[in-house]
């Protein structure tokens, strides 16, 4: 047992937080039918109370134990929906159970409606007798329309409880953000030809090429950009057919709604093949374009604003033709503007789509700081809805789990909790928005973050909630979770402003401004900590590095699993690192981002911190946002930092990782007594990224020493470092490999931060790269986002908070 050496997230809220009954709230439970609920939530819920007569509260709130979520189970079978024309709808819903027995059971929709119910045995025998199926009908105005197939068809179900089988689609009625990147109406789970209402804006039936470069909304609410002519290597199999352009889109968004992420970037539509044939092809990438084919295309907006296209005399042609749309309802996304007339170019800059400008050159370029500005603290801008559902109870564990001390087995020997993580805002969810009663006052530890799917995302540590608070009255404090996240809105600090934070309607577990957590934790995790709070011992979950991005709309996080244990006399803490998880996050719904846990554990408690203070990608020949090339982990050791790697593809493979050992790769992992550094020093927080104005790598980062100074090195190649990617690459090359071969410059000072209004020193300090457009420093320019937090020495539930999340620019010419 060791405790974490990192001061990232050290700080603790008031005992006051450990002490009170809410410490962790026992916020509600889901059912555990499927492994991420919380992408598959559903508002419509089934009352199974004995009272005989069904009871909704305006609120949709009924008590958990008689709730059973409406799911929907994937099928490939056909479906009828019936409309008696006047804006109602005949409903029928069909209902497998063998626990029924005399309990009375009743459907009631969103708009009051009370369905009528038909028991009959299953015409296929293979269900056995002793199943009933329950059939409901009736017509209905309600926003959401189910419809079942007949009884003479056979049932697939889900696992526990009642169960809905075999719900065809869901129609619904309302608005939705075209930016948002959710998944906003038609579609439920797994059916060959959905159909939806009209898009609400689309391309003309003459689509190409007068409409090349159009940005579209598809009719489940995703934005779009046409494109003519061009096709992608990454295929989604099985290739489709449908009956028109609008048709493939609606398969694209439906494969990501059913793998839960944004899988489809892409979808062709092939209008001249003969009839009967394959005519949609959906795309996992926009890499490796192929040219003067007869296709219909469209990309997801937040896909193509942020491909790397590979630089080549095809892509340029690509380029060419999206700069030159007809009728256009919007700028090509591939444009590649330099808005800033603060910084200038390095000379004869060769352009790299879109938006990388590198040097030229055969040596490197060595950065100097040109200027800096304070934003200052960044203010909280929470939203005013949140999800309106309710969970079960969760687990309990036996009194001899319930211990002073690490136990290992409540990381890996328990599924995710439901109770934890920030839920989506989709279909199942979108109708069960509610307001917040009040604006709650949040207090946050921590703040790395990073870009992400068209969203600048902040992650932080030990999060307060609390009632409003003012300047004259402090808020009442509500709930604390170890993690949470927040997105920028407004871009304030592109004018040198404090940044504007808002969490997500995701984010809250109820109507007052509790919090459900980012990082989600296991059901041993959650449930140890329920048990024992107010006696000073919880598992957290802390976000204690930059994002590292995997793909185009995918980032991943290796958080240490923290054991906290605090005298409840002494006030004092003892933080143990108990070992890392990995974390998969996806950004750009309404919802918030949110983190998914694939492996509750990586790496152990007695090895090195892997990933704990960061890492970086090293993206293949296909370039920025492709699925190849490697992710680097750095892990803090005395001294400095130790490097690892592992395929992009191969992340969630522990064997498949490969340490450094200061002369070769081997699988074999190092000690944390290893003295084989790729970069020496007393270093806390760091961030490395490439450079493309520098053509090297810079490496930033706070130290031990606590003097609130952020310090740079960069690597001192004999030559200019080119990704595999850029023009005049080496498509053969890991320009990564570097940073063990070549040296770094000596430390020079970066940022000299305020303390806090404590007067103690600053930590959690980072880069958020990609924040300045084609001005930012990883994409040619030389602007860079510091973010750090900073300690006032008040009361969490003041308007001042306990901390500070503060913002600078720097330019690095």
């Amino acid at each position: 047992m060791k405790s974490t050496g990192s001061a990232s997230c050290l700080a603790t809220l008031p005992l006051l937080l450990v002490a009170s009954a809410s410490v962790v709230a026992a916020r509600p439970h889901a059912h555990g039918l499927f492994d991420n609920i919380r992408r598959l939530v559903h508002p419509t819920k089934l009352n199974l109370s004995h009272s005989g007569t069904p009871t909704m509260a305006s609120s949709m709130h009924v008590q958990a134990s008689n709730v059973v979520p409406i799911l929907a189970t994937a099928t490939n079978t056909p479906f009828t929906e019936i409309s008696n024309g006047n804006g109602t709808a005949s409903v029928t819903v069909l209902l497998e159970s063998n626990q029924l027995g005399p309990k009375p059971l009743e459907l009631i929709f969103q708009d009051g409606h009370q369905a009528h119910r038909h028991d009959a045995h299953p015409a296929n025998p293979h269900h056995g007798s002793h199943h009933k199926h329950t059939r409901f009908s009736t017509s209905t105005n309600a926003n959401e329309v189910l419809v079942a197939e007949s009884l003479a068809t056979p049932i697939a179900t889900v696992p526990h409880g009642t169960r809905i089988a075999r719900v065809a689609r869901q129609i619904q009625t309302g608005t939705s953000n075209p930016n948002d990147g959710g998944y906003q109406s038609w579609v439920l789970a797994g059916y060959s030809n959905p159909t939806s209402a009209a898009p609400a804006s689309s391309p003309s039936t003459s689509l190409c090429p007068a409409n090349n470069g159009t940005v579209f909304r598809s009719s489940s609410g995703i934005t779009y950009q046409t494109i003519c002519g061009v096709d992608y290597r990454d295929n989604i199999r099985p290739f489709l057919l449908v009956s028109s352009f609008e048709a493939c889109i609606q398969k694209c968004d439906a494969h990501n709604y059913n793998t839960h992420g944004v899988t489809c970037v892409a979808a062709l539509f092939a209008p001249n093949r003969l009839s009967g044939k394959d005519d949609c092809y959906l795309k996992s990438s926009i890499t490796h374009p192929s040219f003067g084919l007869t296709v219909e295309g469209a990309i997801r907006y937040s896909v193509a604003q942020s491909a790397h296209l590979q630089a080549s005399a095809t892509s340029t042609s690509l380029l060419a033709s999206l700069s030159t749309t007809s009728g256009a309802t919007s700028h090509s996304s591939f444009s590649n503007p330099r808005t800033s007339s603060t910084l200038s170019p390095v000379a004869s800059a060769t352009v790299s789509p879109p938006g990388v400008t590198y040097g030229t050159g055969s040596s490197v370029v060595a950065p100097r700081v040109a200027g800096s500005r304070l934003h200052g603290p960044s203010e909280n801008r929470p939203t005013s809805q949140y999800i309106q559902y309710d969970n079960a109870q969760g687990i309990t564990l036996s009194k001899s789990l319930l211990q002073v001390g690490v136990n290992g087995d409540l990381s890996t020997g328990y599924d995710i909790s439901p109770q934890t993580g920030v839920l989506d805002v989709n279909i199942y969810t979108q109708n069960a928005l509610a307001p917040l009663r009040n604006k709650p006052h949040i207090s946050r530890d921590g703040g790395r973050g990073g870009y992400l799917n068209g969203q600048h995302i902040f992650m932080f540590c030990d999060t307060g909630s609390y009632s409003t608070t003012t300047t004259a009255s402090n808020g009442d404090f509500l709930d604390f979770v170890s993690s949470s996240v927040a997105v920028d809105v407004g871009m304030n600090a592109l004018s040198g402003n404090p940044i504007h934070l808002q969490d997500g309607i995701g984010a809250w577990s109820d109507n007052v401004g509790r919090q459900r957590g980012f990082a989600p934790l296991t059901q041993g995790e959650q449930a140890y900590n329920i048990a024992m709070q107010g006696q000073g011992q919880r598992y957290a979950l802390w976000i204690e590095s930059s994002l590292i991005p995997l793909d185009a709309a995918t980032g991943i996080v290796y958080a240490p699993i923290v054991y906290d244990n605090v005298n409840t006399v002494t006030r004092e803490a003892v933080f143990t690192y108990t070992g890392s998880a990995l974390l998969r996050i996806t950004a750009g719904g309404r919802g918030g981002p949110v983190a998914q846990r694939p492996i509750r554990k990586l790496f152990d408690q007695d090895e090195p911190e892997w990933g704990v203070p960061g890492g970086l990608r090293s993206w293949g020949p296909s370039g920025i946002g492709g699925t190849d090339g490697k992710v680097y982990l750095f892990a803090d050791v005395s001294g400095g930092l130790l490097m690892a790697r592992v395929a992009a593809d191969s992340i969630e493979n522990r064997d498949a990782y490969q340490y450094w050992t200061g002369e070769s790769w081997t699988t074999i992992m190092p000690s944390v007594t290893s003295k084989a550094y790729f970069i020496e020093g007393p270093i806390m927080d760091i961030d490395i990224f490439y450079s493309p104005r520098h053509m090297t790598f810079i490496a930033v980062y706070l130290t031990i020493y606590a003097d609130s100074t952020f310090y740079y090195r960069y690597l001192k190649a004999p030559h200019a470092i080119v990704p595999s990617y850029a023009p005049g690459g080496d498509k053969n090359s890991d320009c990564a490999e570097y940073l063990l071969k070549y040296g770094w410059s000596d430390e020079q000072v970066l940022y000299k931060a305020k303390p806090g209004l404590a007067g103690s020193f600053i930590y959690s300090g980072g880069v958020h790269t990609r924040y300045f457009g084609s001005d930012d420093i990883v994409n040619g320019g030389s602007r860079l986002l510091l973010s750090w937090t900073a300690p006032t020495g008040q009361n969490p539930a003041s308007a001042v908070s306990e901390y500070q999340i503060v913002t600078a620019e720097v330019n690095l010419a």
